[in-house]
């Protein structure tokens, strides 16, 4: 960010100018640590209960993208240019890090013991009533804000991206060895250097999405 440009600022450039790429300079290639460095951050996105309901499994080598495109449908384009592809699946048993996460905010001094113990007592008393269904619902909206993060923080990176939805959701989890049970396909997220302008699109005015009470 230059010196003169402020957050607001900053922050309003990387919204407007994202945009939905769907061809890729195939000769760049996000390190590693990069790529793990944007995901990091778009963790820090909200989810409920703090159970932080998302799997990432990023597709990047050769051996990898063969596997992804005979699911990708009419995708075939960004995930043969993209530097890698970002599958993004709710864990629709994420309870199961509930310890760890709690415990570990103790430690950090982010949450007294007490609150801990209180809490995890109720969250899990809590996840054992509701339906596979529900706990979907919660990680599904959950999953749109980690998802949203990621592609804001890859922009910040002088990266782009495109939200993918058209893709064999039935096979992708099995594909990639995860339990199908288990994890839901969200979406996959292209991400690379564009080689071609993302197209503009036409917003709503606010007026006519927004109520005032």
């Amino acid at each position: 960010m230059s010196q003169t440009m402020n957050r607001k600022d900053f922050f309003r450039q990387i919204v407007e100018e994202r945009r939905s790429i769907r061809k890729y300079d195939p000769n760049v290639k996000i390190p590693h640590e990069e790529l793990e460095e944007m995901v990091t951050l778009a963790t820090r996105a909200p989810s409920s209960t703090n159970l932080q309901p998302w799997k990432f499994v990023i597709i990047d080598s050769a051996e990898g993208k063969d596997k992804l495109l005979p699911l990708a449908g009419y995708n075939s384009t960004q995930v043969t240019t993209s530097s890698a592809i970002v599958a993004v699946f709710a864990d629709t048993e994420s309870v199961e890090n509930l310890e760890e996460i709690y415990s570990k905010s103790v430690e950090l001094g982010i949450m007294p013991q007490e609150v801990k113990e209180r809490q995890v007592k109720q969250i899990s008393a809590g996840y054992q009533t509701i339906s596979r269904k529900q706990k979907l619902d919660v990680a599904l909206v959950d999953n749109g804000l980690v998802s949203m993060l990621f592609m804001l923080t890859a922009k910040a990176y002088g990266y782009d991206t495109n939200p993918i939805g058209g893709y064999d959701k039935i096979h992708i989890a099995e594909t990639f060895g995860l339990d199908k049970e288990r994890y839901v396909p969200v979406m996959i997220i292209a991400v690379g250097k564009a080689a071609e302008e993302g197209y503009s699109s036409y917003r709503l005015p606010v007026d006519s999405v927004v109520e005032w009470h």
